[in-house]
Parts: C-alpha cells; structure tokens; sequence
C-alpha cells in the first residue's frame, strides 16, 4: 500500500474538506480548522470542499447553515474558495451501498444487544461491546444494528503529518455500530462514504476524532479504497487548561465578530492555536502565514485560547488600520441598536476628528460607542463612580476656574491645557488631578479620550454649558 503521507498517494491533486454540522454557532475551534484546510489547499494549488453534515434532523437548522456561511465569509474563505456547500444528506443512496457492500462481504453483521444485555454478560459497565451477535446470522429487523466485524488481530497505524503514527491494536477497538435499527448510517460510516465520493486526500480535523480514525481507516480498507492522509490539530483549551465548551467558555465566532474584533485578527490568532511563524513575532500578514505554515511544524500539545491576548491582538490590528478604514469599520456601533444618541444628533465630521484619538486606545470596535457618546449626547451620562472620585475639594474651584479661564481662551487643545495647568498650579495640583473634575463634567468619566482635544472638537458652548451643569450639581449636593 502506498504510505499516506506521500505525494503519490494524491497523484499531485489535492482536495481537503470542512465539514460543520448546523446545530449551534460557529465554533472558534471549527473556525481553526477551517482556516488549516483552507491554508493547505491554497498551499497545493487544491480544493477545500465544504460539507454540511446535516444527517442530524432532529438538531439542524437552515439558519445555522447560513450562519457557518456567514462566518467563513467573514474569516475570508469566500464562497469562491471552496466547492459546494455538499449537503451529506445528499449521499443517503452512497451510505446504504456501502451498509449492503460490508455485509454482503462479511464486514458487517446486525445485532440485537442492547447496552444491559452487554453490561449482564460481562459484568463490567466500561467494557466495550463483547462480539456476541457475531455468529449468530441475525437477519435485519426491528432494534437491530449493523456492526462493523473488527479484524481479531494485527494492528492499525495511523499516519498522521502532526502525530507521527500511532498504532492502535485490533482486539481493542469493538466491534462498533455503522447503521441503526432503521436503516440509518452512524456517522463513522458516512463521514468515510463522502469523503471516498468527494475524492478527498487529506483529513485534517480536530483532534477530538483521532479515538475514531483507526476505525474509519479499517472501513476505508473494507471498502477497498485508500485512506486519505490523517492530520489531526490539537485541542483547544481554557485558561484552566479544559477544552473549550459553548456551556462554560465563549465559544462562538458570531460573539466575537459582534464585539468588533478584526476578522484578520482572529485569523491570524487561531493559526497560532498550536504553531508559530519563524522569527520572534506572532502578529505576521496573512500572506506570511500561507507561506510559512507546515501541518508536521503544528504541536500536538493542547492550545492555549487566551482572550486576553487575542483582545492585544485586536488591538494592533485596529492601531495599525489607515484612520478612514478605523473610521469605516467603527460604523456599525454608532448607529442603532448601539447608539444611545439620536440618529439626527451623530455628526460624521466630529466622529471623524475624534477617530485618532480613539483608535490607539480601543481593544475592540464596540468600545468606540461610550468612548465617544459625549460627542453625540446633549447631555454626558455621567458614571457616578467617577463623580465621586473626581468631585472632591478643590472640585468646586476648579469648575468655576475652568469657567472663568475657559470663556476667553484660544480655543486649541494646547490653550486649554495651558489655563487647566494654571488652575491646578493654585490649588497645588498636578494637571491629571486638576483635569479630572473637568472631565467628568464634559464626559461623564474618569478616563477616555485626550481630554484637551476632545474639548477642543466639541466647541466652547457645550464645553461651558457641561462645566456649569456640574458645578450647579456639586454645588447643591
């Protein structure tokens, strides 16, 4: 038999497949996976084929397809970059031949344990299936299962281009079930079935269906045909070192595109997910990535999935976006539903003024709506842990100073922090402590956008009118 990992096993055509099921959000971990086929058949000059496993009815749903859809487009896998969507459903007739093939060779054969009846043979609740329908000549019927007849002896290797070859012994792998009491095809049998008819030549997956691969490799060889080759990437984990779970960890690809990271920031982060480009750096263009990235350099060891270090990432995308891209990009937050201002209120022109000062300092898009509402409010929202912080003695002072030095100046940032320092400078304050009851009272907040600068934007009017309405409040609180 040709060795897998050999270029004539694919005679020079590659052809890997992605292969979701719609039955939740799109994984970050499907997204990894996506993003490995994709990377190897541009490598090759192949062809990723996307799959919908949806053989699952009763979990389906069409608007988790649309979603996967979605998501790859957003990654950049486009619907030019792969062939199909291919539905498995739509291979129904292909399963059934292949249940009657195994077992008009003797590679299959029904039974009617149930989980009990094996339990009471052996004694033993974790021992796998215990072969007794093997020779009993069951015909199907009603509660019978088609099982794979498992060879006794011998072993099967694995070659995989991240794990080596694991070799797993025959007499430990049962005799597992490739079609229900109905008919229907588990998916150990399908997934081999599409992938025979689909040409695919290599599997590359998560690491989660390596315990299934010595048994889709036996019913590859039951069926006559060259398995593809293996590659399995390792598994993604918390900080707590468990693998990611949508019932504990923030899992789906939509609630981070939501939050506003950068689709080449998550791409570039997840190829990270267990293999680095060369040299000391992590953050590398896309097309660095294609050219660099090598399935046997991938670690089999679990990826670490690090939302704090993917928001750093997101950062330095946004920070080194040209300012009208950052501007264009920012538009979905300062609109409804986000928007907590008026639609007649957002001015493009001040947004666009305010943008540099606040794409060095956000982590992700959505937090460009309460960096600049006071721009766009006719009142500030005002963070009453900020009022508080902020509005002690002098604070009274410093509001009626600002008033008073305000009314007169040039107004350009640096006049504006020139008469804050002046102020300060008679209470005996630093600038940052002398500017903070100033800012709340335009803002809202402590900490946000160069404070000078933003009241320079905004104008003397609205700056005056917010220094006042707070003086007033402190004054009768």
């Amino acid at each position: 038999m040709t060795d897998p990992s050999s270029p004539e096993h694919t005679s020079g055509t590659v052809r890997v497949r992605f292969a979701p099921s719609p039955t939740g959000m799109f994984h970050v971990g499907g997204a990894r996976s996506a993003l490995h086929n994709w990377v190897f058949a541009r490598q090759h000059g192949g062809t990723l084929v996307l799959r919908i496993e949806d053989t699952d009815a009763s979990r389906n749903r069409p608007e988790w397809i649309e979603g996967i859809i979605r998501a790859l487009a957003w990654l950049g896998i486009d619907e030019d970059e792969y062939e199909g969507p291919y539905f498995q459903s739509g291979n129904a007739d292909e399963h059934r031949q292949a249940v009657e093939r195994l077992r008009a060779d003797g590679r299959a054969y029904f039974c009617d344990c149930t989980r009990d009846d094996v339990i009471a043979r052996t004694g033993d609740s974790y021992r796998g299936y215990d072969g007794h329908c093997r020779d009993r000549g069951l015909e199907a019927g009603p509660g019978r299962a088609l099982r794979f007849r498992t060879p006794d002896e011998g072993v099967t290797t694995v070659v995989d281009l991240i794990r080596g070859k694991p070799t797993f012994e025959n007499a430990n792998i049962e005799d597992f079930v490739i079609a229900r009491g109905d008919g229907s095809v588990l998916f150990m049998l399908a997934n081999v079935v599409d992938d025979k008819i689909q040409g695919i030549t290599h599997v590359i997956r998560a690491e989660e269906h390596l315990s299934n691969t010595p048994k889709q490799q036996l019913l590859w060889e039951a069926l006559g045909a060259q398995p593809p080759v293996w590659a399995h990437v390792p598994v993604v984990v918390n900080e707590k070192r468990q693998k990611l779970s949508k019932r504990r960890d923030k899992v789906a690809l939509e609630d981070y595109q939501a939050e506003g990271f950068l689709a080449e920031a998550m791409r570039n982060y997840l190829m990270l997910l267990g293999w680095a480009p060369s040299g000391d750096r992590e953050i590398v263009p896309w097309s660095v990535i294609e050219e660099e990235f090598r399935l046997e350099d991938v670690n089999p060891s679990p990826a670490f999935f690090d939302v704090k270090k993917l928001r750093a990432f997101n950062g330095e995308y946004i920070r080194a976006l040209p300012v009208e891209d950052f501007v264009e990009r920012c538009a979905p937050w300062l609109r409804e539903p986000y928007a907590p201002w008026s639609p007649e209120r957002y001015d493009p022109e001040v947004f666009a003024r305010l943008a540099p000062l606040a794409q060095t300092r956000v982590a992700v898009l959505s937090e460009i709506t309460a960096m600049v509402d006071f721009a766009f409010l006719d009142e500030p929202v005002i963070d009453e842990a900020s009022w508080k912080k902020a509005m002690k003695e002098p604070a009274a002072d410093i509001l009626r100073g600002a008033l008073e030095a305000f009314q007169d100046a040039e107004w350009t940032a640096e006049e504006l922090k020139a008469r804050a320092e002046e102020i300060g400078a008679r209470h005996g304050l630093k600038l940052g402590k002398a500017q903070a009851p100033i800012r709340v009272a335009v803002t809202g907040r402590t900490v946000g956008l160069p404070l000078f600068e933003s009241l320079q934007i905004i104008g003397r009017d609205r700056t005056l009118t917010r220094v006042r309405a707070a003086l007033d409040r402190l004054t009768a609180e």
